[in-house]
């Protein structure tokens, strides 16, 4: 009996301090996420944080669908001047980045002022790399309502002014797959932050953005990688693309 009591207890604590982690992040970041562009103050750089086009069973993915049409209006609406699209490219078969940069050029978005990152496998390696890699003490950030929480939490624990936009209109109700998972990769946030001190999965030679670009390659990425130029964008960091192992996961999140 006395096992049995100790075994609740002790799940009683664990839950209580996942609710906790849970209340500190959405708390002390709720105030700086968006969803009216006019209210988004002017950045040199908006980061769009990657998820695939598509869901689990094939179907276009509308969180991929409604960050595409976020960034794409803070870009013409004068918000920011670059987009650094950053995401998971494990394999020759799964590519977020690029993907995200196709949606963007059919928005009218111009390739000089998108820079890929194909080194952010987490949340957090696209924060840090955005930081460290591309030298970005402030952007906006580009997601989800329930994952900008973790990401506005994550750039502030190093050091960057960051304040995050969504998509006007987002249905605040995610699936219950979708919000049980966020709740754990913010219990696993403050884990890395504070006890285990969590480094990205890869660095590399710093790449600062160049805002004014000397040249601009306006043409769309076919869907099979093929284009009409010799890179995918004036700054894109392409050494990943070549030099990344394959992973298991395809995808970059939490």
């Amino acid at each position: 009996m006395s096992c049995m009591r100790w075994s609740l207890t002790g799940i009683g604590l664990l839950l209580t301090a996942a609710l906790l982690a849970n209340a500190w992040i959405i708390t002390s970041t709720r105030g700086a996420i968006y969803d009216d562009a006019s209210q988004v103050t002017v950045h040199d750089v908006g980061l769009v944080l990657g998820t695939s086009p598509y869901t689990h069973t094939g179907n276009p993915n509308e969180l991929f669908a409604n960050r595409i049409k976020a960034a794409a209006q803070l870009y013409h609406d004068g918000k920011v001047r670059h987009l650094l699209v950053s995401g998971a490219n494990p394999d020759r078969f799964y590519n977020e980045p690029r993907k995200m940069y196709q949606a963007l050029r059919r928005k009218g978005v111009p390739g000089s002022a998108i820079t890929l990152d194909y080194a952010g496998f987490r949340t957090l390696d696209s924060i840090v790399r955005a930081r460290r890699i591309f030298e970005l003490p402030s952007f906006v950030i580009i997601s989800q309502r329930y994952h900008d929480y973790r990401a506005l939490f994550l750039a502030r624990h190093k050091g960057i002014d960051a304040v995050a936009y969504i998509w006007p209109g987002e249905d605040r109700r995610q699936p219950l797959r979708t919000e049980l998972r966020e709740y754990l990769a913010r219990v696993k946030a403050v884990l890395d932050l504070y006890v285990l001190h969590t480094r990205p999965r890869f660095l590399g030679p710093r790449r600062p953005i160049d805002l004014e670009p000397s040249e601009s390659n306006d043409y769309l990425i076919g869907d099979d990688g093929s284009a009409d130029g010799s890179s995918i964008a004036a700054g894109a960091f392409l050494p990943w693309d070549a030099a990344l192992p394959a992973a298991g996961s395809r995808s970059n999140r939490p």
